[in-house]
């Protein structure tokens, strides 16, 4: 199969990679890659967004198979818009990833499907949510209905930071048009995992979980980011939990989505809190995280092109989706300042080759040229994950971090607490 990947990060270098060993892969492209994905495939150089470029590419190197990896190609209707072409992609429609790229259809889709989640709140203009939050106290979370890159979540103590969070989407603008609309939530506490699931719009694959870390500092200090590291699988995934997430949450959602016209296709990730009431959903995301892909998808034992078609097509229940037992433990590098203000060109030393028990996934970065010599420089914030496997957490975390401390570029940080929280010790069910 000759296969075209959208996107550029790490989650894509992953997924480009886990594509290579697939027996049916013939040539593989990525619209617009990384350093990484360089050395394993041809970089093209359309940017994941550019709808007319990637249909033009699809059609003049007649691919067989579209992989949509971030959100936004799917926002703006690529999977639609190369079906009526008769070009195949994985991923949802337009319609079904509203699941990610509108919070409150989300929630509705779950009030209908009676799915365990947060009670909300949606508002269209920002004198109504306040007025309404004047009658409110304690914890809330205010979210930007819409995409703002990970960073429309807002989680407030009390009902004044809840005001001035609104504030800040609908009448700042913070987050652009995602704040035309605003979700407020009650906060709910407990653990959270990531869990993932592929579907063909009428059945879902076993499912994989993963722990990952937003924020920017050991302790879960500091801002948050697009992701810092994560493990898989926790320690607290168990079959019971698993077999209860599949049948009161994703199967009750995907069952819903295609009675209503909009059948889920691709991977559905969902974002979950381990309440003392039992799994809630915190979100939905209508594809593969980031940096969770990094350590769940070196899990899938089954050949992805496979699985992939399957979702397409229909026929999932016909192929076994199969996860090993190894753990995974995923730590990011990351340039100096971020998430505020970084520089980037700075080169990178001691990335040169895997070993039998780590990977390196590359985001942010680039090869540049003196016309003597090629280097590997920085070209972003989350410049690299580095993924170790072992036998367990311990094992792989260990791993992880002796490659982390081998690569090397200026300013460059990275979280030493990856796979050392509470996280792994959390048993379930906890109640």
């Amino acid at each position: 199969m000759k296969v075209l990947l959208l996107g550029s990060g790490a989650r894509e270098h992953t997924i480009a990679w886990r594509l290579l060993h697939s027996p049916r892969l013939t040539k593989l492209w990525v619209a617009d890659g990384n350093a990484g994905t360089a050395a394993i495939a041809t970089n093209l150089p359309i940017k994941p967004d550019d709808i007319d470029g990637i249909i033009a590419a699809a059609m003049s190197l007649e691919i067989d198979l579209v992989v949509v990896g971030p959100e936004l190609p799917l926002s703006l209707g690529i999977v639609d818009q190369l079906a009526s072409l008769g070009i195949a992609a994985f991923g949802p429609s337009k319609a079904a990833a509203r699941i990610e790229t509108s919070k409150s259809f989300a929630l509705e889709v779950m009030k209908e499907a009676n799915v365990a989640c947060p009670d909300f709140w949606v508002f269209q203009d920002e004198s109504s949510a306040l007025r309404f939050l004047k009658g409110r106290s304690g914890p809330m979370v205010v979210k930007a209905d819409g995409l703002a890159a990970g960073k429309g979540v807002i989680l407030c103590a009390t009902a004044k930071e809840a005001a001035e969070a609104v504030s800040a989407c609908m009448g700042e603008r913070a987050f652009g048009d995602a704040g035309d609309t605003v979700v407020i939530e009650e906060m709910l506490t407990g653990p959270e995992v990531s869990v993932f699931a592929f579907c063909d719009g009428q059945h879902i694959s076993s499912l994989a979980a993963a722990c990952d870390y937003k924020r920017l500092e050991d302790g879960n200090n500091g801002p948050n980011t697009g992701g810092m590291g994560s493990f898989s699988p926790p320690g607290f995934w168990n079959d019971e939990l698993a077999h209860q997430v599949e049948h009161d949450i994703l199967r009750p959602v995907v069952e819903t989505m295609a009675i209503n016209g909009y059948p889920y296709k691709g991977v559905l990730y969902a974002g979950l809190m381990l309440t003392p009431d039992g799994p809630k959903v915190l979100e939905f995301n209508c594809r593969l995280g980031d940096p969770e892909t990094q350590v769940v998808l070196p899990r899938l034992t089954t050949d992805p092109l496979n699985v992939m078609q399957a979702c397409v097509d229909g026929n999932l229940h016909q192929v076994p989706v199969i996860w090993d037992d190894q753990c995974y433990v995923g730590v990011v590098l990351a340039s100096g300042g971020y998430p505020g203000g970084y520089q980037t060109g700075f080169a990178i030393s001691g990335a040169e080759t895997d070993s039998d028990d780590t990977t390196l996934f590359h985001a942010a970065t680039r090869l540049e040229s003196d016309g003597y010599a090629t280097q590997l420089v920085t070209s972003g914030g989350r410049v690299m994950t580095v993924v170790g496997r072992g036998d367990s957490l311990a094992e792989a975390k260990a791993k992880a971090y002796d490659r982390v401390r081998k690569i090397s570029f200026e300013g460059a940080i990275f979280r030493t607490d990856i796979a050392g929280g509470v996280e792994e010790t959390i048993t379930w069910p906890n109640r």
